[in-house]
């Protein structure tokens, strides 16, 4: 039975419809090439789809279900119905001037989230920027953006922020490297104003911050900052991302996506406990007097 969520999104949408037409290909015994010459395409398209990676169109889910047997009308209106919503734009395609197609994935897959699991060792979690910091931090990264652009990214991080504080928000538990805290990026006043923002945010019951101390020495990370995803759906496994300067790395094989769960673990195992870190915060926010 074809069953999905109501209101995880279209970046889902696609990988859940994707997935079953995975395993109705599969059951039949039918290869991708097989598949892409019934809907006039190349097996690597039918790769994509499959992945959620591209669009649906609507013929082309009807024909893939004629040849894998399923041509029964009621059996197919679920199929049709989903293709139709996964083609849906999600909130964020307004930011599309701002957004790079590798990161867009990525904002579809935290919205559907149910836990955001994230390291990071040079700057805030997007999802835990004040304003003014995230200010900095695209000045730093897109120098030569125009202000009307700056602002437009300053945006599409806030927004995703709200999510946070919806019915449905999502677990966020997150592990900084000290340095990001020592790093004044944007200057004192900003950094200090970030970390009353991150003393208010870990407010939130469904947000948990650690700090990784540099008395603790080496950590199990030592390969870098990444976030683990993990969805409400059964049928979607966990995301690995990794963002790199112009591109990002999406991991979703069990034996890699465990991997860095083990990590995430043992950081969080190493790391200054959550009540730790809020004192940790409060200390240094007093170090930087106003």
């Amino acid at each position: 039975m074809l069953t999905y969520p109501g209101g995880g999104g279209p970046t889902v949408l696609r990988i859940l419809l994707g997935a079953q037409l995975r395993r109705l290909r599969t059951a039949k015994g039918i290869s991708r090439e097989e598949a892409g010459y019934a809907i006039r395409a190349s097996h690597a398209k039918i790769s994509r789809l499959e992945l959620g990676r591209v669009g649906f169109k609507e013929r082309d889910v009807a024909d893939l279900l004629t040849l894998y047997g399923v041509t029964d009308i009621e059996e197919r209106a679920p199929f049709l119905a989903l293709a139709r919503q996964a083609n849906a734009p999600g909130w964020w395609h307004k930011y599309s001037d701002v957004l790079p197609s590798w990161f867009g994935v990525y904002v579809g897959l935290e919205e559907a989230a149910s836990v955001v699991r994230t390291y990071e060792v040079q700057f805030i979690p997007g999802l835990l920027q004040s304003p003014e910091y995230a200010r900095a931090v695209i000045m730093l990264v897109h120098g030569s953006a125009s202000p009307h652009e700056v602002e437009r990214r300053v945006a599409l991080r806030m927004a995703r922020q709200e999510r946070l504080t919806r019915p449905d928000a999502p677990t966020l538990w997150a592990v900084m490297d000290e340095a990001v805290l020592r790093r004044p990026i944007g200057g004192p006043r900003v950094l200090r104003g970030q970390i009353d923002h991150l003393l208010k945010v870990t407010e939130l019951p469904n947000v948990k911050l650690q700090i990784m101390p540099f008395e603790r020495g080496g950590h199990a990370a030592a390969g870098g900052p990444f976030s683990i995803l993990r969805f409400p759906e059964r049928d979607l496994p966990d995301v690995v991302y990794m963002e790199q300067l112009t591109s990002a790395l999406y991991l979703d094989k069990l034996e890699e996506t465990d991997h860095y769960m083990q990590v995430m673990d043992r950081l969080c195992v190493q790391a200054y406990s959550v009540a730790d870190s809020k004192t940790f915060l409060r200390d240094l926010r007093g170090e930087l007097a106003d």
